[in-house]
């Protein structure tokens, strides 16, 4: 008798790995990049409006105002009280070494919170055209310069900080200048109207 013939299921290969892999159709990419693309012409064509820079700029004198103020006054009230000395009033050399001295302090960032916040400030996409970050002084070297040469205890040492002051405050001079330059130019172009900042003079 013939043995029956044995029937096996057709082969399959198994799989190595556990899950079946899902391929991402080629219309989700063609989407993502189009989407990309679409928020890049959208962020280049934008162009500020001359209100939305004026309306920028007013913040921005307002901000540099409350960065600057205490600074700009202890400034002006140094300079008075080293000309008072200069001029000959002796008695009040060290109420004026004192004042000097909170001066400089308030004129450094390191010891003045509102003035190291406005270092680090950072101007609105709509004035990126205009170089404010340039604006800054050295309204600290010139009360150390000042101090320098109240303390000099030698003719010699008092001509020699006297030409380092004078240097520095021609300097100062020459900076705000730079700076009331670049914001005027940023008002005419942008038609602001806002009070410019006073600056340490």
């Amino acid at each position: 008798m013939d043995s029956p013939t044995k029937t096996e299921p057709p082969f399959v290969p198994l799989r190595h790995t556990g899950w079946a892999s899902h391929r991402t159709p080629l219309w989700v990419f063609a989407a993502i990049i189009a989407l990309a693309a679409g928020v890049v012409l959208v962020s280049l064509s934008h162009k500020p409006s001359q209100a939305q820079r004026a309306s920028d700029l007013t913040a921005y004198f307002k901000d540099v105002t409350a960065g600057i103020q205490s600074c700009a006054g202890g400034l002006h009230d140094s300079q008075a009280a080293y000309e008072k000395v200069q001029a000959g009033d002796t008695a009040d050399f060290g109420t004026a070494v004192g004042i000097l001295t909170l001066g400089a302090n308030n004129c450094s960032p390191a010891n003045n919170e509102s003035l190291a916040n406005f270092t680090g400030y950072q101007v609105t996409e709509s004035l990126a055209r205009f170089p404010l970050d340039e604006a800054d002084n050295d309204a600290m070297y010139a009360q150390q310069d000042m101090l320098a040469v109240l303390r000099a205890s030698t003719p010699a040492a008092r001509a020699a900080a006297q030409a380092t002051l004078t240097k520095a405050l021609a300097t100062m001079d020459a900076q705000r200048a730079a700076i009331y330059a670049i914001w005027h130019n940023a008002e005419q172009s942008s038609g602001a109207t806002a009070r410019l900042p006073d600056l340490p003079t």
